[in-house]
């Protein structure tokens, strides 16, 4: 090895024995962030019937005119998530029958409980037509906006006498940590990261979704419903806010 190789190596030596020593010291201050969603002690339980932990997201039973009932978690999801990861999941109904499937997925100490929502979708057969960006305004406990992402998606569905149906679907989601929102996932890791290294701070985000199936071309109709529902329940689970809306003055 020549000199000049001999110096380089040990520059490289150098620099990895301290970004080392850097990343242990920041792992040692490193404390859990507070979740930007209710959390309740209670058993959640496995589709099976196993109880998987004994914290979930506190959704609320009713909203608006909606009635709800608890779904369990998959073992599919249970086996494939961290064990320290935290659910919260219901279905809720309308008089009119209409219905829409919410889940919220905390993470914990391990950060792969959050991932792409697109993975979800393209398991379940859906393949995305749109998607598009938008702000709910949520009045509680002042105006603000919640951005989400809004997902049009569709898929072919086997009837009993074996004809295939067009199916539509709406996805909506948005992430929310400690007084964070954001709907962007690549944001979300970006300040995930920023918080572990300037504050020490592991955060616990949350990724909440809002799904329900539609008949091709009631898209709008069906997004118009939830958006009603997200904007009369998010005050009842989530902890975390916008900064207050500003209101146009009349002149």
């Amino acid at each position: 090895m020549t000199t000049k190789a001999k110096i380089i190596f040990g520059i490289a030596l150098c620099l990895m024995v301290v970004l080392a020593a850097v990343l242990t010291r920041v792992q040692g201050m490193q404390h859990m962030g507070v979740p930007g969603v209710k959390v309740v002690e209670r058993p959640v339980y496995r589709d099976d019937g196993e109880v998987v932990g004994t914290n979930a997201v506190a959704l609320p039973e009713t909203v608006l005119n909606f009635t709800s009932k608890e779904l369990p978690v998959a073992k599919v999801v249970n086996d494939w998530l961290p064990k320290d990861t935290v659910y919260g999941q219901r279905v809720y109904e309308a008089a009119d029958g209409f219905w829409l499937q919410t889940t919220v997925v905390l993470m914990g100490a391990d950060r792969t409980s959050i991932h792409k929502p697109e993975y979800c979708l393209t398991g379940q057969g859906f393949q995305t037509t749109k998607v598009e960006r938008d702000t709910i305004d949520i009045q509680q406990p002042h105006t603000y906006p919640l951005s989400v992402v809004k997902m049009t998606v569709h898929r072919e569905v086997a009837t009993a006498d074996g004809k295939r149906i067009p199916q539509s679907a709406l996805y909506v989601y948005w992430f929310v940590a400690d007084q964070q929102l954001t709907a962007d996932h690549n944001e979300r890791m970006l300040w995930s990261a920023r918080d572990q290294i300037t504050r020490g701070t592991l955060q616990r985000w949350a990724y909440v979704s809002c799904f329900s199936l539609c008949h091709p071309g009631q898209e709008e109709a069906t997004y118009s419903r939830i958006k009603e529902w997200i904007a009369a329940s998010v005050p009842q689970f989530q902890i975390a806010t916008g900064a207050p809306k500003i209101l146009a003055r009349n002149p």
